[in-house]
């Protein structure tokens, strides 16, 4: 395998820099032969990885810092395993992986919490996933959980309704487009808040969860309660046709500037995608799907089929710079805690870069490729690999 860590050393800076964690800014090996980045972090000139999943020698990556956060991330991922909704096993193209390995490998990264992991490579092996193209590039994109102003009562500028998820319900649900008609909804005392940006509604749907603040301050967490059942649209490509720089199409700051810019469009628009997403008020901290707490930048929405919820990962996580160029990769240990539906396949992960609009720009911002290696014990006897 070619080793390809980063080609450049220098560290992002203004307020794009994606990652400041100390243990994930560690030293980085230099790319053997002619292998080179693109500016969205893709690596070129990497060999072909013909199955799902290939071992590689651990002490050619580098490992990053344990501290107090990943050592908590890490235990709610004995909690994880514990759901008994969760596959015990998994076959992942030549590769079998049950949960006692998982578990194990915890146990063995928990030993090392508040050091620099020496002699790792005697206790786990990595595995890097295909990826993207089948050389090891892995699309990293983001999700964050977002802070909503909204008053108790419908009063100006809060005027659109955060509802609960309609019980008893006769017949299809409505479309967003009759929701937000307000005649489908009105009088069931479903309004858990008003908002006073129908956007910011829009953006917690798609989030799946999300926070509301109130005028004095107080905060409330609403966790996902189901949708409608309609089929779910992008409107991602939609706005892109319209917009100078296409990339912001993918961020919530591009796409409430095309509507600020084009307020006649914001329903019309909108109303594209019939689906829509329904909370509930809860009192807990954003979960993934594998019912536990989300970490900022460690917990990542993986395809289960490929990447079993529970598992942990070495990430070469990619960094930009303000005008979105990678500037290197930072390695960090990541956990899978989460599912989304518009990840799919090995080369993909949805990156969990915390709460409120620091987190938001982040996630809107990161559309980069970087590499994933699946940890699992050392010394399992396994089927020969050929690669």
């Amino acid at each position: 395998m070619v080793c390809a860590a980063t080609l450049m050393s220098c560290r992002p800076s203004g307020s794009a820099k994606l990652h400041a964690e100390p243990q994930a800014d560690t030293a980085q090996t230099a790319p053997q032969g002619d292998v080179f980045m693109r500016r969205d972090g893709k690596l070129f000139g990497l060999p072909v990885i013909k199955d799902v999943y290939r071992p590689t020698a651990i002490d050619t990556i580098p490992f990053p810092f344990f501290d107090a956060r990943l050592s908590a991330a890490l235990r709610e991922q004995y909690r994880l395993l514990d759901n008994p909704r969760l596959s015990r096993n998994h076959r992942i193209g030549g590769l079998t992986v049950n949960e006692k390995q998982l578990r194990e490998v915890i146990t063995r990264l928990l030993e090392w919490q508040y050091t620099y992991p020496d002699g790792i490579h005697n206790q786990l092996e990595a595995w890097q996933i295909r990826g993207e193209d089948k050389r090891g590039n892995v699309l990293f994109t983001g999700y964050f959980t977002p802070i909503v102003p909204v008053n108790d009562k419908p009063k100006t500028p809060f005027l659109h309704p955060i509802y609960d998820r309609p019980r008893n319900w006769e017949g299809p649900y409505p479309t967003r487009r009759e929701i937000e008609a307000g005649k489908k909804l009105q009088g069931l005392g479903l309004e858990l808040a008003y908002a006073k940006d129908k956007l910011d509604v829009y953006f917690m749907q798609i989030q799946g969860s999300g926070f509301i603040e109130y005028p004095n301050g107080r905060k409330k967490y609403l966790a996902y309660n189901g949708t409608n059942r309609h089929p779910f649209r992008g409107l991602e490509n939609l706005i892109a046709k319209n917009l100078p720089d296409e990339e912001l199409a993918f961020s919530p700051q591009g796409m409430k500037r095309f509507f600020n810019n084009n307020p006649h469009l914001t329903d019309s628009i909108l109303h594209l995608n019939p689906s829509y997403t329904f909370f509930t008020a809860a009192d807990k901290r954003p979960e993934g799907a594998g019912g536990v707490p989300l970490s900022g930048a460690i917990s990542i929405a993986v395809d289960p089929r490929y990447i079993p919820l529970g598992s942990c990962l070495l990430a070469a996580v990619p960094v930009y710079d303000p005008v979105s160029k990678t500037v290197r990769h930072q390695y960090r240990i990541l956990v899978a805690q989460d599912t989304g539906g518009r990840i799919r396949g090995a080369g993909h992960i949805d990156y969990y870069t915390g709460i409120g609009a620091t987190a938001g720009k982040q996630a809107g911002q990161l559309r980069h490729y970087g590499r994933l290696w699946l940890l699992l014990p050392k010394n399992i006897v396994r089927p020969p690999y050929v690669n």
